[in-house]
């Protein structure tokens, strides 16, 4: 089985000097997949700061996954990396990690969607379906490019953009299962108690269309 079927809710978080203590609420809360995806610190500390980052996670049985440095995952013994468009292949991503690391591509149009079904990713992600912040300039693809990408697959699409506890439901009804979450949990005050209002939110709506959440 893909390792991340049964996996819906996905955090990408930066470095953050709480690191200690929020990773651990959201995991709690129920956050089950966590990308580190940090654009501007140092090597160095990104390497400290994923090895913090992959101890926590271990601990939970979550997978821990890098934004678009294969070869930093592969130097913190990451579960896998995640890469854009314009970033480092997925053959040399594969190559590098080996075959059972987790390999996820974003994906922005219909083409590029295409293109990625013939790829050796474990994931695709589509989106945002909305513009956001931490995609500035990316204007948002929409929410019928999502569901479409979701229904053309043979693995898990995890959609991007705007997911939060007030529309996770309303998007599994619309028959999206896997959700990336930042600004939701990354600019919360009470990280566990946001990260369980999502996943109750989510579970609900899955258990409604009966797709049986992770244990």
């Amino acid at each position: 089985m893909n390792p991340l079927q049964n996996r819906h809710l996905y955090l990408c978080v930066g470095l953050r000097s709480d690191m200690r203590t929020f990773l651990p609420d959201v995991l709690r809360g129920g956050v089950d997949v966590v990308q580190l995806r940090e654009k501007v610190v140092p090597h160095e500390l990104q390497v400290e700061g994923a090895l913090e980052m992959l101890a926590i996670c271990r601990d939970f049985g979550v997978p821990f996954i890098i934004n678009d440095s294969a070869s930093l995952a592969a130097q913190v013994g990451a579960d896998g990396v995640h890469v854009g468009q314009d970033d480092t292949s997925v053959s040399y991503c594969r190559e590098l990690l080996g075959p059972s690391a987790i390999i996820g591509l974003s994906t922005h149009a219909t083409d590029e969607f295409t293109a990625g079904l013939n790829e050796e990713a474990t994931y695709l992600s589509a989106g945002p379906i909305v513009s956001t912040p931490t995609k500035p300039g990316r204007e948002g693809t929409g929410l019928q490019y999502a569901v479409a990408s979701q229904l053309r697959s043979d693995r898990p699409v995890f959609v991007t953009g705007g997911v939060d506890q007030t529309n996770i439901a309303s998007l599994v009804g619309e028959g999206l299962r896997h959700f990336v979450v930042v600004r939701a949990l990354t600019e919360t005050t009470t990280p566990y108690e946001s990260a369980r209002e999502i996943r109750q939110n989510l579970d609900e709506a899955l258990s409604a269309v009966s797709v049986k959440p992770a244990e």
